[in-house]
């Protein structure tokens, strides 16, 4: 017979799967505050795990862990560390070497192996950055006949072969799909430098964030825009409204995302500028970037260049960024 609390909670768990605090005051008779303990106590061991946040809070055993690979190389471990994060699907969120322990677990991969691959990928994908952006226009260039933006740059791609989207895509994400406040902010504070850097070399005067198509309670653009609260005056953009709201994501074909952001942008502004940026969560094909600019020239009121930078951008085609 198990008379110590921490052994009940195990065992009553192993009979019950998923259990909550106040499931197991009322097995246990104790307090609110000694159950937390014990299961505190118990999750620094890594025997449970728990799912949810308040008030909806369950535990259950933890999954079998991945002992830590070993690597020689500590700046291999740091650089894990600051550029791996996992969500499960669960949307349990795990940094760095935790993060990519359960992805390794998850996907039956030899984890010393995998790391050893996973930083020869980040670093082969790193070749394409300079001073922190990727240049995109070369591949706006093998897209379009004609490009109307003078520079476009991305802060990463979204994803990498192999291994799926990268910190900042699944962090744009799940920001975007879950509607969460603090992982909206979280990137946000993440970005922030990288997009003052390119005011301030670009010497921007005016700045265009590219309006959303699809109708969400919190509209991320909205809260980058807001958020930022960057100092430099604004260009009036306008996503028209049509009678079936058609997102760009939903279109296969190059014509029809050209044909659907010549439509629905426009741009009502009549102030002059020197230099403008547009900001955009996600370039795939390029097409509202680039037809936007097209609509800024076509008014006049730039006398400088047209600058896009997005927050993540596809490395081959445009189809891998159909989810956001």
């Amino acid at each position: 017979m198990i008379t110590n609390t921490r052994g009940k909670i195990l065992e009553y768990i192993k009979l019950h799967n998923q259990v909550s605090v106040h499931e197991l005051t009322g097995v246990l008779g104790i307090t609110r505050a000694s159950v937390h303990r014990q299961l505190n106590k118990l999750i620094d061991e890594s025997k449970l795990e728990k799912v949810g946040k308040p008030p909806k809070v369950y535990y259950s055993l933890a999954s079998k862990k991945i002992s830590k690979p070993v690597l020689f190389d500590k700046a291999n471990v740091n650089l894990i560390n600051d550029r791996y994060l996992y969500i499960s699907p669960t949307g349990e969120e795990r940094q760095g070497w935790e993060g990519f322990l359960a992805w390794c677990e998850k996907t039956n991969q030899d984890p010393t192996k995998t790391a050893r691959e996973y930083i020869s990928t980040i670093n082969k994908f790193d070749k394409f950055k300079k001073n922190g952006l990727i240049n995109g226009m070369p591949k706006m260039k093998n897209t379009f006949k004609d490009v109307y933006l003078d520079k476009l740059y991305y802060l990463d791609f979204y994803s990498i072969e192999r291994f799926g989207k990268t910190k900042l895509g699944q962090m744009l994400l799940y920001a975007k799909q879950s509607q969460n406040v603090g992982l909206i902010s979280r990137l946000i504070n993440q970005i922030r430098p990288e997009i003052l850097g390119v005011i301030k070399e670009n010497k921007i005067d005016g700045i265009l964030f590219v309006p959303p198509t699809v109708k969400r309670e919190i509209q991320f653009m909205k809260e980058l825009e807001k958020q930022l609260d960057l100092p430099t005056r604004a260009v009036s953009v306008t996503k028209i409204k049509t009678e079936i709201i058609v997102p760009q994501k939903t279109l296969s074909k190059l014509e029809d995302r050209v044909e659907n952001a010549k439509r629905t942008i426009i741009i009502d502004d009549k102030k002059k500028y020197t230099n403008v940026l547009l900001i955009d969560d996600a370039v795939g094909s390029g097409a509202t970037m680039n037809e936007t600019a097209k609509k800024i020239k076509d008014k006049n009121l730039v006398n400088g260049e047209i600058i896009g930078l997005a927050i993540t951008g596809s490395f081959k085609g445009f189809d891998i960024i159909s989810e956001i």
